[in-house]
């Protein structure tokens, strides 16, 4: 679970993190880098999907800044996942929604913009 978020820093399971970060179905935390900071691109996604995540739950930072290409959206219809994408904020409340019911989930989270 996420228990903390604060623009630029996100604590996970009690252990503070201050870089971009995907949480994998097992809640081990992945660093999420991307050729740029404010894009999400398809192959900014391939590795967290082959978890075959049921719910991927994107966060596009605190002020929803970093901006989901149309070939991310089209990926991730594609592999038939439900899918939110959210401030990173609201995707964190999300996230923790659907860990809590044990839902198959996965979250990729943009910390600061």
């Amino acid at each position: 679970m996420i228990d903390f978020y604060h623009f630029g820093n996100i604590v996970v399971n009690g252990k503070k993190y201050s870089k971009d970060l995907w949480l994998d179905l097992d809640e081990k935390i992945h660093f999420w880098w991307r050729s740029s900071s404010h894009v999400i691109e398809k192959k900014d996604l391939i590795d967290a999907l082959k978890e075959k995540p049921e719910i991927v739950v994107i966060g596009t930072g605190e002020a929803g800044v970093a901006e989901v290409y149309p070939d991310a959206l089209n990926y991730l219809k594609e592999k038939k996942v439900k899918f939110f994408i959210e401030p990173t904020g609201e995707a964190i409340k999300i996230y923790n929604q659907f860990k809590e019911k044990n839902k198959k989930v996965i979250g990729l989270f943009h910390l600061t913009c």
